[in-house]
């Protein structure tokens, strides 16, 4: 069974408008560098063209991989109000307790985290840790059986 990515809309459109772009700009660009490589000559010694192959290889590889996540994507719904419990899609206000911080991140699904910009993936130590819990509990994130934080919810909002 394939594994299903869970993504927002906006994360939809950004996958798709990635895929569109490798299919056009991207194929049409690899195809120019390989035309112009080949104009070196032998090609057994030519490692522009090496390098054009090779690129291309990686953005088509990359464009398998987008089409088969968007085909199992899961579209996660932004509601209004206020959470009962932390998951996917919502944001989170916690008090990492060793550090005596606090962060807000929103869990979103694996294709879009940005811990950066405040995004953490549903399947990362933290965001794992944090579903399914409420507003005053404390968590703990472990990964590979060592803990990496100590987490209390603040707030959990849509």
């Amino acid at each position: 069974m394939a594994k299903t990515f869970k993504v927002t809309a906006e994360g939809k459109k950004k996958l798709e408008d990635e895929l569109e772009q490798l299919k056009t700009v991207g194929r049409t660009d690899i195809a120019e560098k390989i035309k112009v490589a080949r104009g070196y000559g032998d090609l057994s010694e030519n490692s522009e063209y090496d390098e054009a192959k090779n690129e291309q290889a990686k953005m088509e590889a990359r464009i398998v991989e987008l089409e088969a996540m968007l085909k199992n994507v899961e579209i996660i719904k932004d509601g209004k109000g206020t959470a009962k419990k932390a998951d996917v899609g919502l944001s989170v206000t916690v008090k990492n307790e060793k550090l005596d911080k606090e962060f807000t991140w929103r869990i979103v699904g694996s294709t879009e985290a940005d811990p950066r910009a405040g995004k953490i993936s549903d399947e990362c130590p933290v965001g794992k840790a944090l579903i399914g819990h409420k507003v005053g509990e404390t968590v703990t994130a472990e990964e590979n059986g060592r803990e990496v934080g100590s987490f209390t919810i603040l707030a959990i909002s849509k």
